[in-house]
């Protein structure tokens, strides 16, 4: 037995995948488990997950996550975990409450900040204060402005509940989870049903804690480069002072259905809106526990072949039907101890439901019976392996994914390492699907057909859901008030003015001294480069990245949307989807599907409009046809790319349909969740011609378009085709492209004769630039949706206003972020987030709150910044965290792919490195004098910033009603 710093170790094994030694350990003196992997990966991660199976739908698993980094017995602070996004290097930092578990991970490229990352994490999660006050502030707690006014509920995870609890698309998730568990945990809310959250008592909740988070309940995990030996270290000097106990963190085993069920469900539309075909309707499917990775690997590739792209046969079922907008459930789900299987469609008429349940599974009985296509299969199969072997997981942390990959089994006590080492279980699926032809239609027939776990979801729009929430909120108050004595309403009343004081009182200074943060000497004083070489080639620029890619090549080709008319702006995104889903000459869509899947790692369209940072009107505006393949794929790739932009056929009326319904519908699903992006996007459009061409293109203004679409497609469909190719015409042309391509110097001395090739069969023509003349409006807006909650913004162009841009802006907007907003609109104010940004491109400085049960309130507080910077306490730690903040957001950890589009985004926006050194200075030294200064900006940007709000129309007439009307209302669902 081998022990080092008390733990004992239980297994190695080179996970030769992921170039990673993994190590499991036990903590003998706690039995606290911990997997270390041990890589050259310098974006080192930390987590500790613990069971936290609830037993009722209050949330306290998700208030008490929120809780726990709210001040611990080493660092009793208001918000440490605040101080820490203000003043940390992180590349990660947060908490996340799942059905079953709490995790807490953090991420650093930083070794020191990595290490105080951990330190304050650990203390926070085994010791934290959560007194009264953090569940009432985090939770839940009754309000009284004096003794006569109306009983309220606040709390900062109840509006957030009450936001997600607006959203058709969560609902239907919640409904599905709880359906298929009636008998365990999983059929509980985790995160809290609003109408049960106020139930949640203090006593509950601190045993909650009690019971779950402990040392014998955890699984801890470290990734990266750091010391293996330090890691072991660093945890026993925590863990020593507990001993070993018996948890109950296991949740029990579904028992399984005799026969399929039904359940029918409402959510909220407006009642204004026609709801003929808004309905939902999905189809569940229980399967066995997820402990079997070859199995897993099975379901995850008959998964991807049937439902997943646009080819799969099973979606494309669906969609022909013409009985919906788009499909959802999106197929296999692993992240429960058993996994399930959703399919539905949304966007129908109610009395297509059991139309659809019909066509579902006579599909599957037909893929059972004649099988799937083999180049289906094929496409499914190099998809799969391409992104295993890529492990590209965006600005998300590899180490917290591959953390989260373990937890799928570790936390149900199987083996962690079973879903990271993909080698054996891969080679096993190819084997099983070489020996059996019907492998995949056996397991279709096992785990779907002859499976009678099986639920059936049907949500109904219902114009009066949200005040009938209302109503029995009001009278849930009502009754709570009619309980209440005198002595009990005083205490409310004081309760609330003591958590007010607590939230309005500054941190000891010694105590916020004591928390580990770096210093200013710590940081890099010059920016990191990422290799450029730009040239041209056949009248495109080309611009080359020699970055280490694994053999991977990464090809971004932009062409330059100037030479549109600003009329076709709106169809630029559904021209993007065509080229990848409408067909060429020689195959139809299928065909074409199955060849990007079979043939590459993928081929996807996007769009990037921008200010120049001139103090003008000048803009960047580009579309992007981005593909990735191996070496030995990249022939084809780009004979794909070549194909697609050249022969896409537009003339299939009902295929362009799809894609436009598909469109409008998941655009009106992101209404609620990502609000404040809505806002953000509209507040914008009204400065300049960049962010309005972004709006007609993706925001408000783009979901109007396309329901006007969606009829022109029915009553004049030639014009429609007319325009799309209008929009190939004006784009495609050689001259004036560009090809940004991220590869190692070895493999682009082969790729780049290719790339050659591919530019000179593209036209050349004289290029065309065309004038946008943009009618802006910047009357204040109140956008009507049916939720519970609100989003509201505030800007304006503060280049206007006369400001002169300064790196010290993104410090100060670091201050206000997480200081002034947080403290202000979240803690106070109970929105779930606050925002404050700034574009230096645009000049467009912006204020948002997210899920927020206020709106005038938080206009005030938006107001009022001004005099906080005039007024803060910036001492000199102050400055160092928000200095230290501004950098972290300059130097985000990025893998190769977005090392090489950052590149391209600062050379189309003109940043060259002296731009950016000179803005990292300007941080460094910024003063409390540059706080004091930017104040002037904000008195302007308070008389004569855009106001927009997005919420309830009850919320908005009342704030028309006390601003005399200001607000110009529009439904928008």
């Amino acid at each position: 037995m081998t022990i080092t710093h008390s733990f004992e170790l239980m297994r190695e094994e080179k996970i030769s995948e992921l170039n990673t030694l993994a190590r499991l350990y036990r903590h003998v003196q706690t039995g606290a488990e911990l997997l270390s992997m041990e890589n050259d990966d310098e974006n080192k991660v930390f987590g500790v997950t613990f069971r936290t199976p609830p037993t009722d739908s209050t949330g306290i698993a998700h208030i008490l996550e929120h809780c726990v980094l709210g001040g611990s017995r080493k660092y009793p602070l208001k918000e440490p975990f605040v101080q820490l996004i203000k003043g940390s290097l992180k590349t990660f930092l947060n908490a996340m409450t799942y059905p079953d578990r709490t995790a807490y991970p953090v991420a650093s490229t930083n070794l020191q900040d990595f290490y105080n990352l951990v330190d304050v994490y650990l203390d926070a999660v085994f010791h934290p204060l959560i007194t009264p006050h953090h569940l009432d502030q985090e939770g839940w707690h009754y309000e009284l402005e004096n003794p006569d006014a109306p009983l309220v509920y606040k709390g900062v995870v109840f509006n957030e509940m009450k936001g997600a609890y607006s959203s058709p698309d969560n609902m239907l998730y919640r409904y599905s989870k709880q359906s298929l568990f009636p008998d365990n945990s999983y059929g509980y809310d985790s995160g809290g049903d609003p109408s049960e959250i106020p139930n949640l008592s203090y006593a509950q909740f601190k045993q909650f804690h009690t019971t779950y988070y402990h040392p014998s309940n955890a699984r801890l995990y470290f990734y990266g480069d750091d010391d293996p030996a330090e890691r072991l270290r660093r945890l026993d000097e925590v863990l020593r002072e507990f001993q070993q106990i018996q948890v109950d963190g296991a949740v029990a085993l579904q028992p399984t259905f005799d026969a399929p069920k039904r359940m029918v469900h409402t959510y909220s539309v407006d009642a204004d809106s026609d709801s003929s075909k808004k309905a939902i309707v999905q189809l569940n499917w229980l399967l066995p526990e997820n402990d079997n990775p070859t199995l897993t690997f099975g379901l995850d590739l008959l998964s991807d072949a049937i439902v997943s792209t646009q080819a799969s046969p099973l979606r494309k079922a669906l969609l022909d039907s013409g009985l919906g907008e788009d499909v959802t459930g999106g197929g296999l789900g692993a992240g429960l101890r058993q996994m399930t299987f959703a399919v539905g469609m949304k966007g129908i008429r109610l009395a297509d439901a059991d139309q659809v349940e019909k066509l579902i599974l006579d599909t599957l009985t037909k893929l059972a019976d004649e099988g799937i296509e083999p180049e289906m299969v094929e496409a499914a199969l190099n998809t799969t392996e391409f992104h295993l072997r890529e492990n590209n997981t965006g600005s998300y942390p590899r180490g917290l994914s591959l953390m989260m990959r373990a937890m799928s089994t570790w936390l149900y006590g199987h083996d962690p390492l079973a879903p990271l080492a993909y080698e054996t279980p891969l080679a096993a699926l190819k084997a099983n699907l070489q020996a059996d032809p019907q492998y995949l239609q056996n397991l279709i027939r096992t785990h779907l057909l002859q499976n009678t776990h099986r639920t059936t979801i049907i949500l109904q729009p219902d114009a009066e859901f949200n005040q009938r929430q209302a109503a029995a909120e009001k009278a849930q108050l009502e009754t709570a008030r009619a309980h209440l004595n005198h002595a009990d309403v005083q205490a409310i009343i004081d309760n609330m003015q003591d958590l007010k004081r607590r939230q309005e009182a500054p941190d000891d200074p010694a105590t916020l001294a004591a928390l580990p943060m770096l210093k200013l000497g710590d940081l890099e004083k010059t920016n990191k480069t990422i290799p450029l070489d730009l040239f041209e080639a056949h009248d495109s620029r080309i611009l080359f990245h020699d970055l280490f890619t694994n053999g991977i090549v990464y090809l971004d080709v932009g062409l330059n949307m100037h030479t549109l008319p600003q009329t076709l702006l709106p169809y630029v995104h559904l021209f993007g989807r065509s080229l990848v889903e409408m067909g060429t000459e020689t195959e139809d869509y299928v065909k074409l599907s199955q060849r990007i899947g079979r043939k590459t790692g993928g081929i996807s369209p996007s769009t990037m409009v921008s200010s120049l940072r001139k103090g003008n009107d000048d803009n960047a505006a580009w579309f992007f046809l981005h593909g990735k393949s191996t070496m030995p794929q990249a022939q084809e790739m780009l004979a794909i790319m070549r194909d697609v932009l050249l022969t896409v056929k537009f003339d299939n009326q009902e295929r362009f349909r799809q894609i436009v319904l598909k469109t409008k519908s998941r655009s009106e699903s992101s209404l609620v969740p990502s609000g404040h992006g809505v806002v953000s996007g509209r507040l914008r459009s009204a400065f300049n011609t960049a962010d309005w061409a972004a709006e007609q293109m993706g925001g408000l203004s783009y979901l109007f378009f396309l329901r006007q679409l969606e009829k022109e497609i029915e009553t004049n469909w030639p014009s429609v085709v007319q325009k799309l190719e209008a929009v190939r015409q004006h784009l495609l042309n050689r001259s004036g492209m560009l090809c940004n391509v991220t590869l190692d110097a070895t493999n682009w001395a082969r790729f780049e004769p290719q790339l050659r090739d591919f530019l000179n069969a593209l036209p050349i023509t004289a290029p065309q630039q065309q004038r946008w003349s943009p009618a802006f409006d910047a009357t204040p807006e109140g956008l009507i949706i049916p939720a519970q909650v609100n989003y509201v913004g505030k800007g304006a162009n503060i280049y206007e206003l006369g400001y002169r841009y300064h790196g010290s802006i993104n410090v100060i907007t670091n201050f206000i972020r997480t200081s002034w907003l947080w403290e202000k609109v979240r803690m106070q104010g109970g929105a779930y987030g606050a925002f404050c940004s700034f574009s230096k491109q645009s000049g467009i400085l912006t204020f948002l709150s997210y899920r927020d049960p206020n709106l005038l309130n938080t206009l005030a507080i938006y107001d009022q910044t001004a005099n906080i910077l005039r007024t803060a306490d910036l001492n000199d730690d102050e400055l160092t965290k928000n200095i230290i903040g501004a950098i972290g957001g300059m130097d985000g950890y990025q893998l190769p792919d977005a090392k090489g589009y950052s590149s391209l985004m600062r050379n189309l926006l003109g940043e060259s490195e002296a731009d950016r050194q000179q803005t990292r200075d300007e941080i460094l030294s910024t003063s409390a004098r540059d706080f004091h200064a930017f104040a002037d900006v904000l008195d302007a940007v308070k008389a004569q910033g855009r106001v927009v709000v997005m919420g309830s129309q009850e919320a908005l007439e009342a704030a028309n009603a006390e601003r005399n009307g200001w607000l110009k209302l529009q439904k928008v669902m």
